[in-house]
């Protein structure tokens, strides 16, 4: 028999041979109706698909699960490149993938898309949709399918099958067994048939480069979204028109933030006086609390020699995202290549472009020459070796990360267990080469500023100052509003790239999941989000139109103080590696503005608005007045702006509303012969008149109501753990 736990721990009992959807007509008849796919030991799979013999954990998944939601927009793709196919049958397809909000299928098409042709792409969906056509699977062994589809002759589904794990390869076929429907090269899962991928929509279509590799053929990616029902897809419609006008590219030039100037360069961010004045109010905001919390600021170059993130691992593990580096002769810059080839090419460099190399720079350079290359050594003497040879010239990166820097500040003097937790924290630059196409207004740009924390601590301090870390967080979310979020730890997964061995990546995956738990907050674990070097507590935001962002982390470092070397000397006089802490609240100023923008509409709270309040005069006759209003308020510390031109009031109102001025005040000849001002709001409201002081004291008081309280149980902590190490 197999046995299938069911969600609420059941257990039941059914025949060998039982499939997913047998197992849910079991359970619910009305399920049974509405299941589109089925989870089982962690796995979502087909409803067609056999169970296994051993004990499996089940639960069936609708169009409202999100992972059954996925499943559904994973064939809706199937079912748009039917519809594309039939429609222009020249197009070669090359894959469909889900993705938030929708999907999107890349193809191969001489005729170029528009909107006008989304109505025909959609009407014939709607046909495949009505003849509720079963999604059916089939395997073939690797070689017989290779063989099907060179004879096809589609060039890409053929390369992706090249790429394929397995020695079988699945396709997919949208109709009864034998039939001569729609057919695509898939791995799956998919729902049980046409009519059950839920409410669609084309959307767009934009250019794409197959695998992002520029010299290949520009492909169209055609984007389109997938919903439960009706509503459901009239509600995102009308979240994206929503989105539109909160757009920040479009209010950051209309409420003068910022600009980016193809000039200056894509992903380059000019920040104009009443962004900055945005930024600076966070930056304060944000140093003051650090300042509280027990970090002490420090400052460092943006850029950084080649060598400093060699032993890092940022260059060459980022590389890719990296600017290219300036090297300081022909010599520095043959010598890395020498170096990158030997660090891709492992123990062994016998007949390979390493040496080769070598022997060229051993002809030209006498130093090289007499000095030799330990070919026969292994990969770290001869690594050991050009290192030295690239100590008397190297190349300068672009720092793409602020943490090598900030451990060589706290390298750069002895440390005693007494002076741990060091936290040094800075508003540093850092630069990433995004490709163009990826590139997009602030939040995904060239140059940013990340608030960037390192932490520095013994063993026995790491629990309190995660925690710490992770209510500091909360706390900068409180303040600004964003109290929607979820945390996510970031583990390592099977087969990536990381740094480090498996005893510390443990102990650093059991630290962070510790601390969260002591948090109380609600967490997923997320198997392959973690860095290069070390796991991660991320704070995933959703903003006013339920989009999610990813804001602030944590992460936990055994690797980088180890491959710096780092010290201090413990209460038993013998030295020890510190424990480093990477924590960043807003991520970068720029992505977190950007955010912001769209989150508010460009209406930013009392505290945070470039302009708090602007003075609007009815006449010349209150100028005068206007103008010791506008001085007294300034002086006070509000920001305002006189408008005491010859316009119409309500044309100087419709102005200051438009540039989203939390407070308008209105003055004429009475508010000036009764010392008031007449205040209203941006959203048109009329709070009457009340003097100046009363203004200014119910504007402190909304601004004190922002929560911008260092918290108190951090700043506790951090008393404490000082006097315990001191």
């Amino acid at each position: 028999m197999v046995k299938v736990q069911l969600p609420d721990g059941s257990m039941v009992e059914h025949s060998p041979g039982v499939t997913a959807a047998d197992v849910i007509r079991g359970i619910c008849p009305r399920v049974a109706r509405e299941a589109v796919a089925a989870k089982v030991n962690g796995r979502v799979v087909d409803l067609s698909t056999r169970l296994a013999e051993e004990p499996a954990e089940f639960r069936a998944l609708t169009l409202e699960d999100a992972e059954g939601l996925k499943v559904a927009r994973h064939s809706c793709a199937h079912v748009m490149a039917e519809a594309i196919c039939t429609l222009w049958p020249e197009t070669k397809l090359v894959y469909g993938p889900p993705v938030e909000n929708g999907f999107y299928y890349d193809i191969d098409l001489d005729h170029n898309l528009t909107p006008a042709d989304f109505e025909k792409i959609e009407a014939k969906m709607t046909e495949i949709v009505k003849e509720d056509r079963p999604f059916g699977r089939y395997e073939l062994p690797r070689q017989q399918a290779l063989v099907k589809l060179r004879a096809e002759g589609n060039r890409y589904k053929l390369d992706n099958a090249e790429r394929a794990d397995g020695e079988t390869i699945s396709f997919y076929v949208n109709g009864e067994a034998g039939s001569n429907g729609f057919e695509d090269l898939c791995r799956g899962p998919h729902v049980p048939s046409t009519a059950r991928i839920g409410a669609f929509k084309v959307m767009q279509v934009a250019g794409a480069y197959y695998r992002g590799d520029a010299r290949e053929k520009m492909l169209q990616r055609v984007y389109g979204t997938t919903w439960p029902n009706k509503k459901a897809l009239q509600t995102h419609l009308a979240r994206l028109e929503e989105a539109k006008k909160r757009d920040h590219r479009k209010l950051g030039q209309e409420l003068g933030l910022f600009t980016i100037d193809p000039l200056v360069g894509s992903g380059l961010v000019l920040w104009k006086p009443r962004g900055a004045v945005v930024r600076h109010t966070l930056e304060t905001f944000l140093r003051e609390a650090l300042l509280q919390a027990g970090y002490q600021p420090v400052y460092t170059p943006h850029i950084g020699k080649l060598e400093l993130y060699r032993v890092s691992g940022h260059f060459p593990y980022y590389k890719e995202s990296q600017y290219p580096p300036l090297f300081e002769s022909d010599r520095a810059r043959q010598l890395n290549d020498l170096w990158e080839l030997a660090w891709a090419g492992g123990d062994d460099p016998a007949d390979s472009a390493e040496l080769e190399l070598f022997n060229r720079l051993a002809e030209e350079y006498e130093d090289v020459r007499r000095a030799g290359y330990p070919a026969e050594g292994s990969l770290e003497q001869r690594l050991a070796r050009i290192r030295l040879w690239l100590a008397q010239e190297d190349g300068y990166l672009l720092k793409p990360m602020n943490c090598p820097h900030h451990i060589m500040i706290y390298g750069s003097e002895a440390r005693s267990y007494r002076d741990l937790p060091v936290r040094l924290a800075e508003f540093g630059a850092v630069y990433r080469h995004e490709q163009s196409g990826e590139v997009s207004g602030l939040v995904r740009v060239r140059g940013f500023t990340q608030d960037d924390a390192h932490i520095f601590c013994t063993p026995q301090q790491l629990p309190d100052e995660i925690g710490a870390c992770v209510e500091l967080s909360q706390f900068v979310l409180r303040a600004l509003g964003l109290n929607e979020y979820r945390v996510r730890i970031g583990l390592r997964d099977v087969g990536g790239k990381y740094i480090g061995s498996h005893e510390a990546w443990a102990r650093a995956e059991a630290a962070v999941t510790a601390a969260v738990k002591a948090s109380g907050v609600q967490y997923t674990s997320e198997a392959g989000e973690a860095t290069f070097y070390g796991p991660k507590i991320d704070f995933v935001v959703k903003d006013c139109l339920g989009r999610e962002w990813q804001l602030g982390t944590v992460q936990v470092d055994y690797n980088l103080p180890e491959r710096f070397d780092l010290k201090y000397v413990g209460d038993d006089n013998r030295e020890h590696r510190p424990i480093m802490v990477h924590r960043t609240l807003f991520g970068s100023m720029e992505r977190f503005f950007g955010i912001l923008i769209e989150h508010f509409a460009g209406a930013f709270p009392l505290w945070l608005s470039p302009v708090q309040a602007t003075i609007c005069t009815v006449s010349d006759k209150s100028a005068a007045y206007a103008r010791e209003t506008h001085r007294f308020c300034a002086e006070a510390g509000l920001r305002t702006e006189l408008d005491d031109g010859s316009d119409r009031i309500g044309a100087k109102i419709r102005r200051a509303t438009l540039m989203k001025v939390p407070y308008i005040l209105v003055v004429g000849e009475q508010e000036a012969a009764n010392q008031t001002v007449n205040v209203r709001t941006r959203e048109g409201q009329q709070l009457g008149n009340c003097t100046v002081p009363e203004f200014l004291a119910a504007c402190a008081s909304e601004i004190a109501e922002r929560g911008a309280r260092a918290p108190g149980e951090a700043r506790q902590a951090s008393s404490q753990r000082s006097g315990e190490d001191g």
